[in-house]
């Protein structure tokens, strides 16, 4: 452990730099720095607005990456920065030991999106150095072709039921054994959080050389919406990553919408109801009466009219012909305006 610290010390402080062929780079403003210290890092070549996540990692290097994924990072001690319009940024990064020897790189990949990452070799001072782990001989699995998902939602996904799908890729066996029923596995992570894995073995056999179209079940859990990564990944090295945009289960939105105008009509109802039983009685004993109204059929004749009069409605008792019809009474007394005349005598 000595001999490789003092080896460590003895090595060119210099900025390093780490350029994907093509793609997005990252500089550093030294290449060595002790806990507690700092580091600038920037970049160039990046997608504009695109959001980035730099780590401190171990047992890595350029070219073989983060061998133990984020787990061999210092995440609490990572930064995150939005590149500008031309896809530049530059941040400033604490020196924090992470969780595994290395040889150390400061990694930065982006959080959403297509996926794109570099790395840049640092050495973290004080900090153990041990030799990456052998690469495991025999046989060796690459992805050759992109990815897809095959699939649909049916109608119980737009009700909330899980989305499915199949991930298709080939693979080719770039090593010198045959590979025998290999046991890749799927995570899907959902924006910035951490993929859930779960292992599929294919059943099959790989020759030195061969290739072979690989398709595994992937599927979410219910209700689920929005953006996904789906990510492959065998011999602990994520092989490729797919996006899935889940879209929303819009038959629970109507399902709620429906029971919050039916519910609340059904109730009122009701409560009518039980209103109407227990209201007091009218005057008269009538407590509640509804106008019916009858259907006449054309064809059928329309009912003569009634001779009948009301009874208080007579030619005797009319109130208007009263005086005019009936014959004067001996103990009337005659009118005082009203000259009497004189009979013959």
């Amino acid at each position: 452990m000595v001999s490789a610290f003092a080896a460590l010390l003895l090595l060119p402080v210099v900025p390093a730099p780490a350029v994907a062929a093509d793609g997005p780079s990252v500089k550093l403003s030294t290449a060595q720095a002790g806990t507690g210290g700092s580091v600038t890092v920037t970049g160039s070549g990046w997608r504009a607005r695109t959001l980035l996540m730099i780590l401190i990692c171990g047992q890595s290097v350029p070219s073989r990456g983060v061998i133990g994924g984020t787990n061999s990072c210092a995440n609490a001690d990572g930064r995150a920065v939005t590149t500008d319009a031309e896809g530049r940024f530059r941040k400033e990064l604490p020196v924090a030991e992470p969780p595994v020897p290395c040889p150390c790189v400061v990694h930065v990949a982006t959080v959403t999106g297509p996926k794109a990452q570099a790395d840049a070799v640092f050495q973290v001072a004080g900090h153990a150095v041990e030799p990456l782990p052998a690469e495991p001989a025999g046989g060796r699995l690459s992805v050759l072709n992109d990815t897809r998902l095959d699939g649909s939602s049916g109608l119980l996904t737009w009700f909330g039921a899980s989305p499915a799908r199949t991930l298709v890729f080939t693979v080719g066996n770039v090593g010198t054994s045959a590979i025998k029923n290999p046991v890749f596995q799927i995570g899907t992570s959902h924006g910035v959080f951490a993929p859930e894995w779960e292992e599929r073995q294919w059943r099959g056999t790989i020759e030195p050389g061969r290739k072979a179209q690989i398709r595994l079940p992937v599927e979410l859990a219910a209700g689920a919406h929005g953006d996904y990564t789906v990510s492959l990944k065998y011999g602990g090295k994520v092989l490729a990553e797919q996006p899935w945009a889940v879209g929303r289960p819009w038959g629970v939105t109507l399902f709620w919408v429906l029971v919050c105008l039916v519910v609340p009509a059904a109730v009122f109802r009701a409560g009518m109801a039980v209103v109407d039983r227990v209201r007091p009685p009218r005057p008269g004993g009538v407590r509640h009466r509804r106008l019916s109204v009858r259907y006449v059929s054309p064809r059928q004749p329309a009912p003569a009219p009634s001779n009948s009069t009301l009874p208080w409605f007579t030619p005797d008792a009319d109130p208007g012909t009263a005086g005019r019809l009936s014959a004067p009474h001996d103990d009337s007394p005659p009118s005082p305006t009203t000259p009497l005349r004189k009979g013959p005598t």
